[in-house]
């Protein structure tokens, strides 16, 4: 099936964005914005420290240049592909974005905000949620994350 080599390959990127992230001293999150034909638009990778800007998770560091180079503020047809599933202001992003679908690799019991915390998609308040798909390359997605804080601990 199409569709799935396209996430998975997109989920590579989205790792590599994520060991980039590691190799400068943060938290390892990669994120990739897709088109609606599949071409990659934005990836990114955690930049909060560097920035000095608590907002700059590697899903809203995408999904900005995504709206740059998509010329809206509005994400229709296009897919995210994320690491690490989104916190709930990540989460509040992609469905203000209108991004179609979501696929997420490791599941965050303690900080994520679409099938742990917040649950943001299931909220009365929530204006468009985006299909979901969880748990790709979850293992590889939560190594990274594994290895990074055990180094500093």
């Amino acid at each position: 099936m199409a569709a799935t080599g396209q996430f998975a390959s997109h989920m590579a990127t989205a790792l590599d964005e994520a060991r980039a992230a590691a190799a400068r001293g943060e938290v390892p999150v990669g994120a990739v914005v897709s088109g609606p034909d599949g071409q990659v638009l934005a990836k990114a990778g955690n930049r909060t420290r560097e920035l000095n800007d608590p907002t700059a998770h590697a899903e809203m560091l995408a999904i900005r240049a995504a709206c740059t180079a998509h010329g809206s503020e509005r994400l229709t047809g296009c897919d995210l592909t994320v690491t690490l599933e989104p916190c709930p202001m990540c989460a509040a992003a992609i469905s203000f974005a209108r991004i179609r679908r979501l696929y997420f690799g490791a599941s965050d019991a303690k900080g994520g905000g679409v099938e742990n915390g917040a649950r943001i998609f299931s909220q009365s308040s929530c204006h468009h949620a985006p299909d979901v798909y969880g748990g790709i390359s979850a293992t590889a997605s939560a190594e990274l994350l594994v290895s990074f804080f055990a180094a500093r601990r």
